[in-house]
Formats: structure tokens, C-alpha cells, sequence
């Protein structure tokens, strides 16, 4: 973000979306390896119904506690664990986004805190003074 200000904002949306995603994923690859424990390309046609569920339940979740910055990254993450993530990583990788995402949150606010634009324009002051 462009402070840190922002930067706390994007950067919750984006990890509660993330773990809103995560869970509805797993819990929706769950269902789908109930009925079909070796997906093939045949029975693909359930993780569209299971998308068009797990849409609805992301939306309501993040309406229900004023997050709708989240939805976005949520449904990018409930799409790749649909479509793109084997099944024996179904639980594995959400969990690794989620540890990945809030560890890119946390670095880029300390990188904003650090560098924020009242330091630069500091800086800048300090070195043309110095000409």
C-alpha cells in the first residue's frame, strides 16, 4: 500500500481471504474426494456445483464481517484448490498459502513502517541540504 494505513488493509484482505478461501477449499475437496476418491476428468462436473457452493459461502462470510476486500483473494484461492491441487494436497496446500500469505503481509507492513514516505521525504530533505 501507499502507507500504512493501506498497507494493514490490503494486506488483511488478502490473508483473511486467503484463510476464508483455505477453508472453504478444504472443506468442499473433502466432500468431492468422498464421492469420487480418485478424481478423473469424468466427474469433474461436481467441483463446478462444489465452486458454485463454496462462491455463495465466501461471499456471505465476508459480507457477514465487513471484509469484502477479501472476496476477491478468497475465491482465487477456493478456484486453485478446486481445480489445481491434487488430492493429496488438498489439506497441505491451503495451509502453506496461508503461512506464505501472512508472512507477505507482515514483511510488507515492517517494509512500510521502515520506509514510509515521511522517512523518504527525510532523506531526501537530508541529501539536498548536503549539495
Amino acid at each position: 500500500g501507499s502507507d500504512f494505513k493501506d498497507s494493514k488493509r490490503s494486506g488483511g484482505n488478502r490473508l483473511f481471504g486467503t484463510i476464508v478461501g483455505g477453508v472453504i477449499g478444504m472443506g468442499l475437496f473433502f466432500i468431492y474426494i468422498q464421492f469420487y476418491p480418485e478424481p478423473t476428468s469424468h466427474f469433474r462436473f461436481m467441483l463446478y456445483e462444489l465452486l458454485f457452493v463454496g462462491i455463495i459461502l465466501l461471499v456471505l462470510v465476508c459480507q457477514l464481517l465487513v471484509i469484502p476486500g477479501a472476496i476477491q483473494p478468497a475465491g482465487v484461492v477456493l478456484c486453485i484448490i478446486l481445480f489445481n491441487t491434487p488430492v493429496d494436497a488438498y489439506i497441505t496446500y491451503p495451509i502453506n498459502r496461508i503461512l506464505d500469505t501472512a508472512i507477505g503481509v507482515l514483511i510488507g507492513i515492517g517494509v512500510n513502517v521502515l520506509i514510509s514516505r515521511e522517512r523518504v521525504a527525510k532523506v531526501k530533505k537530508f541529501f539536498k541540504k548536503k549539495k
